[in-house]
């Protein structure tokens, strides 16, 4: 081991021990969270001074401190199968009237993440033409080319040869528990539906046979409650997590890539904040204050911004909006699992569309055509649905977008350079949408603890709340 590369990660436990100390303090998480936030940047933009974002040195570096960044990802991705099924299971066996209730909240949870999916497909329009993106000029060389043949492998086979039945088919699951592996895109949404029929087997169970029924009733209640215990356990690694890859985002950003594509990465973000200032709107319709909100859950945006991952984020998302925004249980549940597959505002809507505009007058399309702009939100709206929640969601809903359009993916593995920065907010948007969603939902159904949404400050950190 070299001494450059000893003394990078001496530094980097350093800030770790630092953190430590600082966390003992009585913090809220959000002063943790941006504790983190804060020494991350610092860090990665002092190794960026100092190595350059393609020194070797520095990308061995960064290998080492994904051990914290990336393991602190892992073990929420731990968590989210065992979290999503339980959560929705408990809520649904608590449902007594189920059937309506459960409904109803599909219903507007659903419909809230496909309307705002829409809304950024038509944002993604106008976006593109005020910036005036084309796929004209842009080269694809050998790194693109690679791009393109390892998405084109790894996708087509999950979004190719599937009509609208087969792919609603898809969801419904022939193996519970290889879908609790997430085996497949659709892996969460499977899990719901297992999940949703489970509790409503317990209640039928409980009307039957009441003494049974309460059995599994509390043998339920204990394993949420010894779930929910393994989330707060892991969600205090919360502020390490968040300090680790800020370092890597920072160290490895790459001035040159950034400056080639600047007006793709510039636009892209334009979109991002229009779609914020929308669920904004959404929310101050519904009778919430968007300060407020926004000031509850940006640790969660922080950590979607900067882990990439929609799926990942949902126990802190789950515990966002039950113990911050007053959410119950059940529709933070419902909104945060759908919200990783369906709608998402970043991936599926704002992303696709921006490529399919570019692409349009190259394949000799009016992309201000009405009838083609209609057609472009139906076809994004639609294909939101069942993409991933992961990293590359975003390249997966293109690959299902650009075809059916009959666009070529090629505009896909040409952005590969700005990805991840751009994939950052985008997966930021995405988590804010479901929790938008359930915002929405739990206010139309008068469910919203309003005293616990109304709180200014959030004084104890979550682990130490019951």
């Amino acid at each position: 081991m070299n001494i450059p590369l000893t003394i990078n990660i001496l530094l980097f436990v350093g800030l770790l021990l630092l953190l430590a100390q600082l966390s003992k303090r009585s913090w809220s998480l959000s002063k943790k969270v941006l504790t983190g936030l804060g020494l991350g940047v610092c860090f990665g933009l002092g190794l960026q001074w100092v190595y350059g974002a393609s020194n070797p040195v520095l990308a061995e570096s960064i290998t080492w401190f994904n051990i914290v960044g990336n393991g602190y990802v892992k073990l929420l991705q731990m968590i989210v199968m065992p979290l999503v099924f339980i959560s929705i299971l408990s809520a649904v066996a608590k449902l007594h009237t189920a059937t309506s209730a459960l409904g109803k909240m599909s219903f507007i949870s659903i419909g809230t993440l496909l309307l705002t999916t829409a809304i950024a497909a038509l944002v993604a329009v106008g976006v593109t033409q005020l910036f005036g993106l084309t796929a004209h000029g842009l080269v694809q060389g050998t790194a693109e080319t690679a791009r393109l043949t390892a998405i084109q492998t790894t996708y087509a086979g999950q979004v190719t040869g599937l009509n609208v039945p087969q792919f609603i088919l898809s969801f419904i699951p022939t193996n519970p528990f290889a879908e609790l592996t997430g085996a497949k895109p659709t892996s969460i949404i499977s899990v719901v539906i297992f999940a949703v029929l489970l509790g409503l087997a317990a209640l039928q169970l409980a009307k039957d046979h009441p003494e049974k029924g309460r059995s599994v009733l509390n043998a339920v209640d204990t394993l949420q409650l010894w779930v929910m215990r393994l989330v707060r356990l892991v969600m205090k690694l919360t502020p390490y997590g968040v300090l680790a890859l800020m370092v890597k985002v920072v160290a490895g950003a790459n001035l040159s890539d950034i400056l080639k594509l600047g007006g793709f990465l510039v636009a892209s973000y334009v979109g991002i904040a229009i779609m914020f200032l929308v669920h904004a709107m959404i929310l101050a319709g519904v009778g919430v204050s968007p300060k407020l909100f926004f000031k509850k859950v940006w640790p969660v945006l922080t950590f979607a911004f900067t882990s990439r991952s929609s799926a990942a984020t949902i126990p802190l998302n789950i515990e966002t909006q039950t113990r911050r925004l007053g959410i119950p249980e059940s529709i933070a549940s419902f909104s945060a699992s759908f919200g990783t597959t369906i709608g998402q505002n970043g991936c599926a809507g704002l992303y696709p569309a921006m490529l399919a505009v570019m692409i349009a007058p190259t394949m000799g399309v009016n992309p201000l055509d009405p009838m083609w702009i209609l057609t472009l939100v139906g076809v994004v709206t639609l294909s939101s649905i069942g993409v991933a929640g992961v990293g590359g969601g975003a390249t997966f809903a293109a690959l299902i977008v650009l075809p059916t359009l009959g666009f070529p993916v090629t505009l896909a593995a040409l952005l590969i350079s700005i990805e991840p920065l751009i994939d950052m907010g985008r997966t930021a948007l995405n988590v804010n949408g479901s929790m938008t969603a359930g915002t929405v939902t739990s206010q139309l159904m008068g469910q919203t603890d309003v005293e616990r949404l109304k709180q200014s400050q959030d004084e104890q950190p979550i682990h130490h709340q019951t």
